[in-house]
């Protein structure tokens, strides 16, 4: 029998591991902060029915756990597909500790050029909710005025940091037209502030993102679903 060339490869089936809780889901560490350190004590049960010992495991969540990533698109007059970039402030980039670093940093360390990208609330945590969720952040953003139907997916969900938390990231594309884009109304956080929206050519931002110039995971992700597309 000839694979079919449009199927996906196969993947053995993953195996029958459980995560259980020891002593329940523990409350925060050190109050209940916009992210929150949990320890729990937990046990993995093996498919042989096996199980390990207890062991205690740090991670982080929150309220609002997971985000959109967007990716606002146009066809130049060239022909080629433009999308749009933003910047955007990352304390925990630029926070890294010097001793940790095994190769020198740039000076804009922090700062990074990204696609669209923000938290799910509460009340859009629903298929529904996600498009308005994305339709929102496009405006707040760059500036583009989309209707929730509007929003595309851009290829299944992730987990950016499955290590760490169990945020997922879910994508979404639009086309707009460039001449429609108005002032981004922006959250208010000062790290918002005085961002910088460019569009470019999505095969130059993926020619950055190669070069290492672009170094946001989620945007490179993105911008090469978005290449794949007809």
């Amino acid at each position: 029998m000839i694979a079919d060339p449009e199927s996906p490869p196969m993947l053995p089936p993953l195996p029958n591991v459980v995560v259980e809780l020891v002593d329940g889901y523990p409350d925060p560490v050190g109050g209940d902060g916009f992210l929150r350190l949990r320890r729990p004590r937990m046990r993995v049960r093996f498919a042989d029915g096996t199980v390990s010992d207890p062991f205690v495991y740090d991670l982080v969540d929150r309220t609002r756990l997971d985000a959109v990533v967007v990716a606002a698109h146009y066809r130049g007059e060239d022909g080629r597909r433009w999308v749009y970039l933003r910047t955007a402030v990352r304390p925990p980039v630029a926070l890294r500790p010097v001793g940790c670093r095994p190769v020198p940093e740039r000076e804009t360390l922090g700062n990074l050029w990204e696609l669209v990208a923000g938290l799910v609330e509460v009340d859009e945590q629903s298929p529904e909710g996600l498009r308005g969720c994305a339709s929102r952040e496009l405006a707040e953003e760059v500036g583009f005025e989309v209707p929730p139907e509007a929003m595309r997916e851009l290829g299944p969900s992730t987990f950016p940091a499955p290590g760490i938390c169990g945020e997922r990231h879910f994508f979404f594309h639009a086309e707009v037209d460039p001449a429609r884009r108005a002032t981004p109304s922006e959250d208010g956080s000062a790290l918002e502030q005085h961002a910088l929206v460019v569009a470019i050519p999505l095969d130059d931002a993926i020619a950055l993102a190669r070069a290492g110039d672009l170094e946001d995971a989620k945007t490179e992700l993105g911008l090469r679903r978005l290449a794949e597309l007809a």
